[in-house]
């Protein structure tokens, strides 16, 4: 049997991995993957970039930020591969974020089921459209708009 190398090139990850060449030197600019240069300075990557970018992804699946990604990413150790412990105290992490996000969604589900419901799509009253009515009290037209009287917005 023969012995894996330890370096893929860039070409090799991005077939192994599903991830576009660019976006693989996209996640190299942002600090999240690395690799090392050879004398004709092409790319190689460690075996274990494989693990890290199936992290990567698997974060972003679930709606976090690159940079959230590449916070969690920073707290393991540089030249491993997440392992499923890691992968379970960091999205741990994130539950509290996600969780607000579900309950942010399931608000304006509900608030675009009553607009539907009333059918009115008012500019004045429509919740989804005008929430609380910031602007109500500033008088009626585009009031963002409008110059104030400093000559500004």
């Amino acid at each position: 049997m023969s012995r894996l190398r330890d370096q893929l090139t860039i070409g090799e990850v991005a077939t192994r991995s599903g991830v576009p060449h660019t976006a693989l030197r996209f996640y190299e600019q942002r600090g999240l993957i690395s690799s090392e240069r050879t004398g004709g300075n092409q790319r190689r990557y460690a075996r274990t970039v494989l693990r890290r970018l199936a992290f990567i992804r698997a974060a972003q699946r679930v709606g976090m930020s690159l940079d959230r990604i590449a916070d969690a990413l920073a707290t393991l150790p540089a030249d491993t591969s997440p392992t499923k412990a890691h992968w379970a105290r960091l999205s741990a992490s994130w539950q509290e974020e996600l969780d607000a996000r579900i309950d942010g969604m399931q608000r304006l589900r509900d608030r675009l089921a009553s607009c539907i419901g009333c059918g009115c799509l008012s500019l004045r009253s429509c919740s989804l459209h005008n929430t609380d009515d910031q602007l109500a009290d500033l008088g009626a037209g585009a009031t963002g708009l409008q110059p104030t009287s400093e000559g500004g917005r």
